[in-house]
Formats: structure tokens, sequence, C-alpha cells
């Protein structure tokens, strides 16, 4: 109910009277006022005026169920919805509410994450109030095959996310990492249960490092946030949002086709390092290749010195920049 009555509030233009919210919640006006109050002590600003109403004066910069629910435009992506204060991992959470039964769409969101990993086992920790650590449950009818372009899909929820909330104009780092000025601010680690051949379900997880002021100096040169790139704070919980809504409408593109066809022009576009030269590591070995963009597999398209262009798979391979990370 409180992010109900949240959601009124933010899309009031004035005063609400608390008579309106009665007849548009369905509740008493004890009600009411016990979950304004309940609201206020959370650190929301709320105005009150006798025969007006109330007002939504000020909001804090929070990841609770409330506060992301009441930004929340989506279908079923994140109706059901679970914030954390601290927690180990988003990812390891939804695999956990997955074996126990949850449904498609589930999300975990945390405000502070202490044994978050990224891509090829890296760590990615999410300190208290400064970023978004979020995953969520998918149980697609699809190829186990087609999975892995799963990531690449997030990676355009994301990044168009960010741009229609911060106005900041990210690029993608094949196959999955968000970059701004040539550093890192988005990661996104995709995992699968498999039965067979066949698909359990599929976590997709994602940090996004959105208030994060200053770096440690091994990671100054290759990681960024939102505050640092736009000079500003960014409210977390419409971007988390936004996120979620924009993966919606992605995903359901993806579906029709099974693999990137709908999409893989609006990605080339973003890629980072499209017709620039770069370095494929495989193990030990690395190679020195031109970027041709992406196929409908999402796969990377790759050009030797004798013009000759194959494919790689983001599950064998890592990419950089000659000169550094991009």
């Amino acid at each position: 109910m409180k992010s109900k009555i949240l959601k009124e509030l933010k899309n009031a233009d004035d005063y609400v009277s608390g008579q309106q919210l009665c007849e548009r919640l369905g509740v008493s006006r004890t009600a009411i006022w016990k979950h304004i109050k309940a609201l206020r002590a959370e650190g929301y600003e709320i105005d009150s005026v006798t025969n007006k109403g109330y007002k939504l004066v000020m909001e804090p910069d929070l990841l609770t169920k409330e506060e992301v629910s009441s930004c929340l435009h989506t279908r079923w992506l994140g109706k059901d919805l679970h914030c954390y204060e601290t927690m180990d991992s988003t990812n390891l959470e939804i695999r956990r509410l997955a074996e126990a039964g949850a449904k498609h769409g589930t999300v975990a969101i945390t405000e502070e994450q202490t044994m978050g990993k990224g891509r090829r086992g890296r760590s990615w920790m999410a300190e208290a109030g400064t970023g978004i650590a979020m995953s969520f449950l998918l149980k697609p009818q699809i190829e186990a095959q087609n999975s892995s372009m799963l990531t690449l899909v997030t990676a355009l929820a994301v990044n168009k996310a960010i741009c229609e909330i911060t106005g900041i104009c990210a690029k993608i780092k094949w196959p999955n990492d968000i970059i701004v000025n040539g550093k890192k601010i988005c990661g996104i680690l995709t995992e699968m249960s498999l039965q067979m051949d066949e698909i359990n379900y599929i976590v997709v997880g994602l940090g996004i490092n959105v208030n994060i002021d200053h770096f440690p100096e091994d990671l100054i040169d290759k990681a960024t946030s939102l505050q640092v790139e736009g000079g500003r704070k960014i409210k977390r919980a419409p971007l988390a949002a936004k996120v979620l809504e924009c993966f919606e409408k992605y995903y359901e593109l993806f579906l029709k086709t099974e693999d990137l066809s709908l999409l893989q022009d609006e990605y080339n576009k973003l890629l980072v390092h499209t017709d620039q030269k770069i370095k494929v590591v495989r193990g030990s070995k690395e190679e020195t290749f031109l970027s041709r963009g992406i196929n409908h597999r999402g796969e990377l398209l790759v050009e030797d010195e004798d013009g000759k262009v194959s494919e790689v798979s983001s599950g064998e391979v890592s990419v950089r920049g000659i000169l550094g990370y991009v």
C-alpha cells in the first residue's frame, strides 16, 4: 500500500486530498495516515495541509520496494520485487528464489552487495547507497544455445535506461560492458540452470556505478560512475525501474526471433570499438583484428590483416583495446 500511495503522490501535480487517496486505493483515512507516517519515517518529506491534502516535497535516494515499485511501469518484470539493505549477491539470491519456486520476472535489488561477481569470476562489489546491484529471473521457452544473447539484450536495455534517465550517452564494449568516456560504468553477468539440454531458468545480474565519487588507484583508469560523468547525484530507483522497463521491451523483441535480428543494428551503432583495432585474447594467445560489429547471433565479426572475416563467441574470448581497456 505504501508504494501505491507513493505513486499517487509522485504522479500528482499538486496536493492530493486524503479522500481522493481513500477512494482511489480503497482504504480508510486512518490507513492513509499510517502509511504517510511510515513514509516520513523512511525519509520522505510529505507536506500536509488541512482541506488540501498531501504533497510529496522531497524523496530520499533509496532502493526500497516502495520506491522502486512507485517508479515501475512494466507488465511482468519486477512485479515480484525483493529489496534488501545488504546481501552476498543478487544473482545468488535469485538462484535461491528460483529453486524455491519463484516466478518468471522476479527481481532482487540490494543497497549493498558483499560477494558479487562479474564475468570470468572477477569481483563486483556494491557499497551501500552508491550503486545499483540487481538481478532478475527469466524462464524462457528458448533453445539453450540462444541464451547467451540475453547478455547483449541486457546491455542494450541498460544503455537506453542510462540515456533516458541521465542524458549520458554511453557505449557498449562487446559483449556487455557499458562504457562512458572509455571507462566501465556497468557490468552484466548472465547465468543459467540447465536440466539435460533444457533451460530451468536464467539469472540476469547487473551492477551500475551510480553515485560513486572516487575510485581506488588500480581502477581509476578503467572505471567511472554516473555521478563522475554527469557532475551530479542520480536517484537510483527511477534508473533501476527504467532498466527493467527497457529490458522487458527488448526481451520481447528477442523472443520473436530468438536471435538479435531485430536489435543488431541498434547494438552496432552503440558498439564502442566498431572499425577499430582490437586484441582478441584466447587464453595466453593474443591476436589483433579490426572489429566489424556483431551478427544476428551476437557474435563479434573480426577482420584479419588479409581481409578475412570470422566470428568469435563471447564465451571463448575477451576483447581489449590496443592502447587500453577499450
